[in-house]
Protein backbone atom coordinates (compact mmCIF):
# COMPACT_ATOMS: atom_id res chain seq x y z
CA UNK A 1 0.00 0.00 0.00
CA UNK A 2 2.87 2.37 0.80
CA UNK A 3 4.50 1.79 -2.59
CA UNK A 4 1.17 2.33 -4.34
CA UNK A 5 0.61 5.60 -2.48
CA UNK A 6 4.12 6.76 -3.40
CA UNK A 7 3.49 5.88 -7.04
CA UNK A 8 0.23 7.81 -6.94
CA UNK A 9 2.02 10.87 -5.55
CA UNK A 10 4.63 10.70 -8.32
CA UNK A 11 1.93 10.30 -10.94
CA UNK A 12 -0.01 13.22 -9.49
CA UNK A 13 3.06 15.44 -9.70
CA UNK A 14 3.62 14.40 -13.30
CA UNK A 15 -0.02 15.02 -14.19
CA UNK A 16 0.06 18.45 -12.58
CA UNK A 17 2.93 19.43 -14.88
CA UNK A 18 0.86 18.70 -18.00
CA UNK A 19 -0.50 21.86 -19.56
CA UNK A 20 0.28 25.50 -18.92
CA UNK A 21 -1.32 27.23 -15.95
CA UNK A 22 -0.15 30.83 -15.63
CA UNK A 23 -2.32 33.91 -15.30
CA UNK A 24 0.55 36.31 -16.27
CA UNK A 25 0.97 34.33 -19.52
CA UNK A 26 -2.36 35.06 -21.24
CA UNK A 27 -3.40 33.18 -24.37
CA UNK A 28 -6.73 34.90 -25.04
CA UNK A 29 -8.35 38.37 -25.03
CA UNK A 30 -10.05 37.97 -21.66
CA UNK A 31 -6.92 36.70 -19.97
CA UNK A 32 -4.91 39.56 -21.49
CA UNK A 33 -7.29 42.13 -19.99
CA UNK A 34 -7.09 40.47 -16.59
CA UNK A 35 -3.29 40.17 -16.79
CA UNK A 36 -2.98 43.82 -17.83
CA UNK A 37 -5.12 44.92 -14.89
CA UNK A 38 -3.05 42.76 -12.55
CA UNK A 39 0.25 44.23 -13.74
CA UNK A 40 -1.20 47.76 -13.47
CA UNK A 41 -2.20 47.09 -9.87
CA UNK A 42 1.19 45.57 -9.16
CA UNK A 43 3.03 48.60 -10.61
CA UNK A 44 0.98 51.12 -8.63
CA UNK A 45 1.39 49.12 -5.43
CA UNK A 46 5.14 48.89 -6.01
CA UNK A 47 5.41 52.67 -6.42
CA UNK A 48 3.32 53.24 -3.27
CA UNK A 49 5.45 50.76 -1.34
CA UNK A 50 8.69 52.48 -2.39
CA UNK A 51 7.28 55.91 -1.50
CA UNK A 52 6.10 54.74 1.94
CA UNK A 53 9.42 53.08 2.71
CA UNK A 54 11.33 56.20 1.60
CA UNK A 55 9.17 58.33 3.91
CA UNK A 56 9.75 55.87 6.74
CA UNK A 57 13.53 55.92 6.33
CA UNK A 58 13.48 59.73 6.12
CA UNK A 59 11.51 59.90 9.38
CA UNK A 60 13.87 57.46 11.09
CA UNK A 61 16.90 59.42 9.90
CA UNK A 62 15.47 62.64 11.41
CA UNK A 63 14.69 61.02 14.75
CA UNK A 64 16.10 63.00 17.67
CA UNK A 65 16.42 66.26 15.78
CA UNK A 66 14.66 69.29 17.30
CA UNK A 67 11.38 70.21 15.53
CA UNK A 68 11.52 72.93 12.87
CA UNK A 69 9.43 75.85 14.20
CA UNK A 70 9.67 78.12 11.17
CA UNK A 71 6.24 79.51 10.11
CA UNK A 72 6.43 78.24 6.54
CA UNK A 73 7.03 74.62 7.59
CA UNK A 74 3.36 73.97 8.39
CA UNK A 75 2.30 75.44 5.05
CA UNK A 76 4.73 73.22 3.18
CA UNK A 77 3.60 70.13 5.09
CA UNK A 78 -0.02 71.05 4.35
CA UNK A 79 0.74 71.24 0.62
CA UNK A 80 2.52 67.88 0.77
CA UNK A 81 -0.46 66.24 2.51
CA UNK A 82 -2.93 67.82 0.07
CA UNK A 83 -0.84 66.63 -2.87
CA UNK A 84 -0.71 63.09 -1.43
CA UNK A 85 -4.49 63.05 -0.93
CA UNK A 86 -5.04 64.27 -4.51
CA UNK A 87 -2.67 61.65 -5.89
CA UNK A 88 -4.47 58.98 -3.88
CA UNK A 89 -7.85 60.05 -5.31
CA UNK A 90 -6.48 60.02 -8.86
CA UNK A 91 -5.00 56.56 -8.29
CA UNK A 92 -8.33 55.20 -7.01
CA UNK A 93 -10.17 56.71 -9.99
CA UNK A 94 -7.60 55.18 -12.34
CA UNK A 95 -8.00 51.79 -10.69
CA UNK A 96 -11.77 52.01 -11.06
CA UNK A 97 -11.58 52.90 -14.75
CA UNK A 98 -9.05 50.11 -15.42
CA UNK A 99 -11.22 47.60 -13.57
CA UNK A 100 -14.35 48.61 -15.51
CA UNK A 101 -12.43 48.34 -18.79
CA UNK A 102 -11.19 44.85 -17.91
CA UNK A 103 -14.70 43.84 -16.85
CA UNK A 104 -16.12 44.85 -20.22
CA UNK A 105 -13.75 42.45 -21.94
CA UNK A 106 -15.53 39.60 -20.16
CA UNK A 107 -18.86 40.47 -21.79
CA UNK A 108 -19.89 38.14 -24.64
CA UNK A 109 -19.11 39.29 -28.19
CA UNK A 110 -21.96 40.54 -30.36
CA UNK A 111 -21.40 37.88 -33.03
CA UNK A 112 -22.70 34.33 -32.54
CA UNK A 113 -20.11 31.97 -31.10
CA UNK A 114 -18.69 29.32 -33.43
CA UNK A 115 -18.99 26.59 -30.80
CA UNK A 116 -21.19 26.03 -27.75
CA UNK A 117 -20.08 23.76 -24.91
CA UNK A 118 -22.14 22.66 -21.93
CA UNK A 119 -19.92 22.40 -18.84
CA UNK A 120 -21.21 20.35 -15.90
CA UNK A 121 -19.29 20.23 -12.64
CA UNK A 122 -19.57 17.10 -10.48
CA UNK A 123 -17.88 15.97 -7.29
CA UNK A 124 -15.10 15.60 -8.47
CA UNK A 125 -14.96 15.60 -12.26
CA UNK A 126 -16.04 17.66 -15.27
CA UNK A 127 -18.32 16.82 -18.16
CA UNK A 128 -17.98 18.76 -21.44
CA UNK A 129 -20.81 18.30 -23.92
CA UNK A 130 -20.70 19.67 -27.46
CA UNK A 131 -24.30 20.00 -28.56
CA UNK A 132 -25.48 20.27 -32.14
CA UNK A 133 -29.02 21.50 -31.53
CA UNK A 134 -30.01 20.85 -35.15
CA UNK A 135 -28.77 17.26 -35.13
CA UNK A 136 -28.80 15.86 -31.54
CA UNK A 137 -27.40 12.53 -32.73
CA UNK A 138 -24.08 14.29 -33.30
CA UNK A 139 -23.65 15.43 -29.71
CA UNK A 140 -20.22 14.75 -28.20
CA UNK A 141 -19.47 13.98 -24.55
CA UNK A 142 -15.85 14.61 -23.46
CA UNK A 143 -15.40 14.11 -19.70
CA UNK A 144 -12.46 15.88 -18.08
CA UNK A 145 -10.95 17.17 -21.33
CA UNK A 146 -12.03 20.39 -23.04
CA UNK A 147 -11.18 20.94 -26.72
CA UNK A 148 -11.40 24.41 -28.28
CA UNK A 149 -10.72 25.75 -31.79
CA UNK A 150 -8.11 28.50 -31.88
CA UNK A 151 -9.06 32.10 -32.64
CA UNK A 152 -12.86 31.90 -32.33
CA UNK A 153 -15.21 32.74 -29.43
CA UNK A 154 -16.77 29.77 -27.64
CA UNK A 155 -19.96 30.02 -25.58
CA UNK A 156 -19.92 28.12 -22.28
CA UNK A 157 -23.18 27.08 -20.64
CA UNK A 158 -22.06 25.99 -17.21
CA UNK A 159 -23.88 24.45 -14.29
CA UNK A 160 -23.23 22.28 -11.26
CA UNK A 161 -24.76 18.87 -10.66
CA UNK A 162 -24.33 18.99 -6.89
CA UNK A 163 -22.45 21.71 -4.92
CA UNK A 164 -20.84 25.04 -5.84
CA UNK A 165 -17.93 24.64 -8.25
CA UNK A 166 -15.89 27.24 -10.14
CA UNK A 167 -14.69 27.03 -13.75
CA UNK A 168 -11.20 28.53 -14.16
CA UNK A 169 -8.61 28.39 -16.92
CA UNK A 170 -5.99 30.97 -15.84
CA UNK A 171 -4.39 31.35 -19.27
CA UNK A 172 -7.73 31.99 -20.97
CA UNK A 173 -10.16 33.71 -18.57
CA UNK A 174 -11.02 34.47 -14.98
CA UNK A 175 -12.98 32.08 -12.81
CA UNK A 176 -16.76 31.80 -12.81
CA UNK A 177 -18.74 30.16 -10.02
CA UNK A 178 -21.31 27.46 -10.84
CA UNK A 179 -24.13 27.72 -8.31
CA UNK A 180 -26.82 25.02 -8.53
CA UNK A 181 -29.40 24.98 -9.98
CA UNK A 182 -28.55 28.07 -12.08
CA UNK A 183 -27.08 27.95 -15.59
CA UNK A 184 -24.18 30.39 -16.03
CA UNK A 185 -23.35 31.77 -19.47
CA UNK A 186 -19.82 32.90 -20.27
CA UNK A 187 -17.47 32.94 -23.23
CA UNK A 188 -13.89 31.96 -23.78
CA UNK A 189 -11.39 32.35 -26.59
CA UNK A 190 -7.86 31.09 -27.15
CA UNK A 191 -5.57 32.90 -29.57
CA UNK A 192 -2.77 30.35 -29.78
CA UNK A 193 -2.69 26.54 -29.88
CA UNK A 194 -1.47 24.61 -26.89
CA UNK A 195 -2.56 22.62 -23.86
CA UNK A 196 -3.68 24.68 -20.87
CA UNK A 197 -4.69 23.55 -17.42
CA UNK A 198 -8.12 24.30 -16.00
CA UNK A 199 -9.43 23.53 -12.54
CA UNK A 200 -12.16 24.04 -10.00
CA UNK A 201 -11.44 27.24 -8.08
CA UNK A 202 -14.12 26.92 -5.37
CA UNK A 203 -13.67 24.46 -2.49
CA UNK A 204 -16.18 21.72 -3.19
CA UNK A 205 -15.25 18.88 -0.87
CA UNK A 206 -12.59 16.33 -0.07
CA UNK A 207 -11.14 15.97 -3.59
CA UNK A 208 -11.48 19.60 -4.70
CA UNK A 209 -7.72 19.74 -5.41
CA UNK A 210 -8.06 16.79 -7.81
CA UNK A 211 -10.72 18.34 -10.04
CA UNK A 212 -8.68 19.56 -13.00
CA UNK A 213 -8.88 19.25 -16.77
CA UNK A 214 -6.62 19.92 -19.77
CA UNK A 215 -7.83 22.44 -22.34
CA UNK A 216 -6.60 21.42 -25.79
CA UNK A 217 -6.55 24.37 -28.21
CA UNK A 218 -6.10 23.36 -31.83
CA UNK A 219 -6.79 24.57 -35.36
CA UNK A 220 -10.38 24.50 -36.59
CA UNK A 221 -9.56 21.61 -38.94
CA UNK A 222 -8.03 19.56 -36.12
CA UNK A 223 -10.94 20.47 -33.85
CA UNK A 224 -13.48 19.33 -36.44
CA UNK A 225 -11.49 16.13 -36.93
CA UNK A 226 -11.55 15.51 -33.19
CA UNK A 227 -15.31 16.12 -33.09
CA UNK A 228 -15.84 13.69 -35.97
CA UNK A 229 -13.83 11.00 -34.19
CA UNK A 230 -15.66 11.59 -30.90
CA UNK A 231 -19.06 11.21 -32.59
CA UNK A 232 -18.28 7.64 -33.58
CA UNK A 233 -19.45 4.69 -31.52
CA UNK A 234 -16.88 2.62 -29.69
CA UNK A 235 -14.75 0.32 -31.79
CA UNK A 236 -15.76 -3.36 -31.39
CA UNK A 237 -13.21 -5.63 -29.68
CA UNK A 238 -10.57 -6.78 -32.15
CA UNK A 239 -8.77 -9.48 -30.12
CA UNK A 240 -9.79 -12.27 -27.78
CA UNK A 241 -8.33 -10.31 -24.86
CA UNK A 242 -10.40 -7.25 -25.73
CA UNK A 243 -13.53 -9.41 -26.10
CA UNK A 244 -12.93 -10.85 -22.65
CA UNK A 245 -12.42 -7.31 -21.34
CA UNK A 246 -15.74 -6.22 -22.81
CA UNK A 247 -17.44 -9.20 -21.15
CA UNK A 248 -15.86 -8.22 -17.82
CA UNK A 249 -17.11 -4.66 -18.27
CA UNK A 250 -20.65 -5.65 -19.26
CA UNK A 251 -21.04 -8.28 -16.53
CA UNK A 252 -19.52 -6.28 -13.68
CA UNK A 253 -20.35 -3.10 -11.75
CA UNK A 254 -18.77 -0.84 -14.43
CA UNK A 255 -21.90 -1.02 -16.57
CA UNK A 256 -23.98 0.45 -13.74
CA UNK A 257 -22.20 3.83 -13.90
CA UNK A 258 -20.68 4.33 -17.35
CA UNK A 259 -21.68 4.68 -20.99
CA UNK A 260 -19.92 3.12 -23.96
CA UNK A 261 -21.80 4.08 -27.10
CA UNK A 262 -22.28 1.16 -29.44
CA UNK A 263 -22.93 -1.22 -26.52
CA UNK A 264 -25.79 -1.67 -24.08
CA UNK A 265 -23.86 0.29 -21.40
CA UNK A 266 -25.75 3.56 -21.08
CA UNK A 267 -25.57 4.82 -17.51
CA UNK A 268 -24.85 8.49 -16.88
CA UNK A 269 -23.72 8.23 -13.27
CA UNK A 270 -20.05 8.45 -14.21
CA UNK A 271 -17.94 9.69 -17.12
CA UNK A 272 -18.64 8.46 -20.64
CA UNK A 273 -15.95 5.90 -21.60
CA UNK A 274 -16.66 5.63 -25.34
CA UNK A 275 -13.28 7.17 -26.21
CA UNK A 276 -11.56 6.99 -22.81
CA UNK A 277 -8.18 6.00 -24.26
CA UNK A 278 -7.96 9.21 -26.30
CA UNK A 279 -7.86 11.38 -23.19
CA UNK A 280 -4.69 12.65 -21.58
CA UNK A 281 -5.53 12.00 -17.93
CA UNK A 282 -7.60 9.82 -15.64
CA UNK A 283 -9.77 10.79 -12.66
CA UNK A 284 -10.04 14.50 -13.59
CA UNK A 285 -6.35 15.22 -14.03
CA UNK A 286 -5.20 13.01 -11.15
CA UNK A 287 -3.20 10.48 -13.20
CA UNK A 288 -1.65 10.33 -16.68
CA UNK A 289 -3.69 8.02 -18.89
CA UNK A 290 -1.46 4.95 -19.15
CA UNK A 291 -2.38 1.23 -18.90
CA UNK A 292 -0.67 0.83 -15.52
CA UNK A 293 -2.42 3.85 -14.03
CA UNK A 294 -5.74 2.71 -15.51
CA UNK A 295 -5.32 -0.70 -13.87
CA UNK A 296 -4.52 0.91 -10.50
CA UNK A 297 -7.49 3.26 -10.83
CA UNK A 298 -9.92 0.43 -11.66
CA UNK A 299 -8.66 -1.84 -8.90
CA UNK A 300 -8.65 0.66 -6.02
CA UNK A 301 -9.80 4.24 -6.76
CA UNK A 302 -9.97 5.07 -3.06
CA UNK A 303 -6.22 4.57 -2.68
CA UNK A 304 -5.64 7.21 -5.34
CA UNK A 305 -8.56 9.60 -4.86
CA UNK A 306 -10.16 9.01 -1.43
CA UNK A 307 -13.79 10.01 -1.29
CA UNK A 308 -14.47 9.63 -5.00
CA UNK A 309 -17.72 7.89 -5.88
CA UNK A 310 -16.03 5.07 -7.80
CA UNK A 311 -15.81 1.95 -5.59
CA UNK A 312 -12.99 -0.63 -5.61
CA UNK A 313 -13.39 -3.43 -8.15
CA UNK A 314 -12.35 -6.86 -6.96
CA UNK A 315 -11.41 -9.10 -9.90
CA UNK A 316 -8.73 -11.51 -10.96
CA UNK A 317 -5.50 -10.31 -12.51
CA UNK A 318 -6.32 -11.71 -15.96
CA UNK A 319 -9.77 -10.10 -15.92
CA UNK A 320 -8.26 -6.78 -14.89
CA UNK A 321 -5.67 -6.89 -17.66
CA UNK A 322 -8.35 -7.83 -20.20
CA UNK A 323 -10.52 -4.94 -19.06
CA UNK A 324 -7.58 -2.54 -19.34
CA UNK A 325 -6.86 -3.85 -22.86
CA UNK A 326 -10.50 -3.29 -23.87
CA UNK A 327 -10.67 0.22 -22.48
CA UNK A 328 -7.23 1.00 -23.89
CA UNK A 329 -8.56 0.27 -27.38
CA UNK A 330 -11.37 2.83 -27.04
CA UNK A 331 -9.69 5.75 -28.80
Amino acid sequence: MTSRAAAACVALAAAGCGGTQSMPNPAGPQARSIAGLTWWFFGVCAVVYVAVMAALFWAVARRGRPPDTRPDVDRRLGRVVAGAVGLTVLTLVGWTLASVSAGRSLEPPSAKAAVTVDVIGHQWWWDFQYNNEDRPIENVDSPNELHLPVGVPVTIRAKSADVIHSFWVPNLRGKRDLIPPNVTYLWIQADRPGVYRGQCAEFCGHQHAHMAFPVVVESMDDFQGWLHAQRQAARPPATDTEKRGQDVFMSGPCVLCHTIRGTSAGSGNGPDLTHVSSRRTLAAGTLPNTPDHLADWIADPQAIKPGSLMPPNVMGGEDLQALVAYLGALK
